[in-house]
């Protein structure tokens, strides 16, 4: 891939964590004036839109965009690292120059019955509703749980419930010098294994916590960032994929699509994994940790429990992951995949003060949708 889109902009919402006064759409807009003016890129240069779940129509008029390109693909809480490589495309294109991905979801603070159960929604017909809910396939951590289940029965449940702890304590670790995290308290392994169950094999700290927030990315012609204020990030690989939508046709359930989109971004930069220095990825919950580093390559199947022993995704660990303390500790709305961007540009840059790392040349991006049902991979890299 060329290297001729950059990353120019990122940022949250002005408050983010448990924020009940605040809608989506204003988390939407202050992520995205704030990642404007990270950039130094006015709103009005802004002609290509992207938003996932809240429509772009709705985005644009509350911020007064009226772009000539918009976006609103949905596949899922990754649904914004696909972004990155589709406002990648449309700029190559000629069909916009400054593109302005944006989200905000207040899933901590509304407490509204989901639309699929409402009498006449367009998704009362879903499969899932027909075929899944009724046997008890209700909601992503009991679906999540049958897929680590079954990971369990595969490769030894002490193996992979040590695997799970490592991931959780190792994700904390992280978050408590990122003072944005909603969980920063230190936590130890006794304290992971004493937490409730939610979905066997899942404990409360399994799953990600739950949060109002937003971000924002600005993405643009590397020749126009490198007369913007901050360093450029460039894009240097990326790919994306889906094998299905519900858990019970899921082909494999100890393999993600990342399998497929891992290796292609990677040959597609023309890196090796012993090239990447950070690793951002979706972590809604430990399972999907532990199988995406086995799908992206970086140990075989059944090897991810050794792969992160003894904390070697920790702070000074080895192997440096989600160092902005991930799903499980930072923050997730529900749609998580924008914030990897958000901490990969600022390690990137050498922004993340405390918990930068020492070597950040190139990052590795990898954002889930669904359950478990999409992947899309980036490579990003310093100018």
């Amino acid at each position: 891939m060329s290297r001729d889109v950059a990353i120019v902009g990122v940022a949250e919402s002005d408050e983010i964590g448990v924020v009940p006064n605040k809608s989506a759409l204003q988390h939407h807009a202050e992520a995205a004036y704030n990642a404007l003016a990270d950039a130094g890129i006015d709103k009005c240069d802004v002609d290509g839109l992207f938003t996932a779940r809240i429509s772009t129509l709705a985005t644009g008029e509350y911020m007064g965009i009226e772009p000539r390109y918009s976006d609103s693909t949905w596949m899922g809480g990754g649904s914004f690292v696909a972004h990155v490589a589709h406002a990648a495309a449309a700029i190559r294109a000629g069909m916009c120059e400054v593109a302005l991905i944006t989200h905000g979801q207040t899933a901590r603070s509304s407490r509204l019955p989901s639309t699929a159960h409402v009498n006449n929604s367009p998704e009362t017909n879903q499969p899932y509703l027909q075929y899944e809910e009724p046997l008890g396939f209700i909601g992503p951590p009991v679906n999540y749980a049958i897929a680590c289940t079954r990971y369990m029965h595969q490769y030894g449940e002490r193996r992979c419930r040590q695997a799970l702890a490592e991931i959780a304590v190792a994700t904390r670790a992280w978050a408590t010098l990122n003072p944005k995290a909603l969980m920063r308290d230190p936590m130890t392994f006794d304290e992971y294994h004493a937490s409730r169950w939610i979905a066997w094999p899942f404990h409360l700290l399994d799953c990600c916590v739950v949060t109002d927030a937003g971000a924002a990315v600005v993405v643009t012609t590397a020749e126009r960032a490198r007369d913007l204020k901050k360093r450029p990030i460039l894009l240097l690989g990326s790919a994306e994929s889906h094998d299905h939508a519900m858990i019970s046709q899921m082909p494999d359930l100890t393999s993600t699509t990342a399998r497929r989109t891992g290796p292609a971004a990677m040959g597609q930069a023309g890196i090796t994994h012993a090239d990447v220095d950070v690793l951002m990825q979706y972590d809604a919950f430990t399972y999907s940790v532990l199988s995406c580093i086995e799908d992206l390559g970086f140990c075989g199947k059944g090897e991810g429990p050794d792969f992160v022993a003894r904390q070697r995704t920790a702070p000074g660990g080895a192997f440096a992951m989600n160092t902005n303390g991930g799903g499980l500790s930072y923050t997730h709305t529900g749609m998580y995949g924008i914030f990897l961007i958000v901490e990969a540009v600022r390690q990137l840059r050498g922004e993340c003060g405390v918990r930068q790392l020492r070597k950040c040349d190139l990052a590795l991006v990898n954002g889930i949708g669904g359950i478990l049902s999409s992947t899309a991979t980036i490579v990003l890299a310093r100018s």
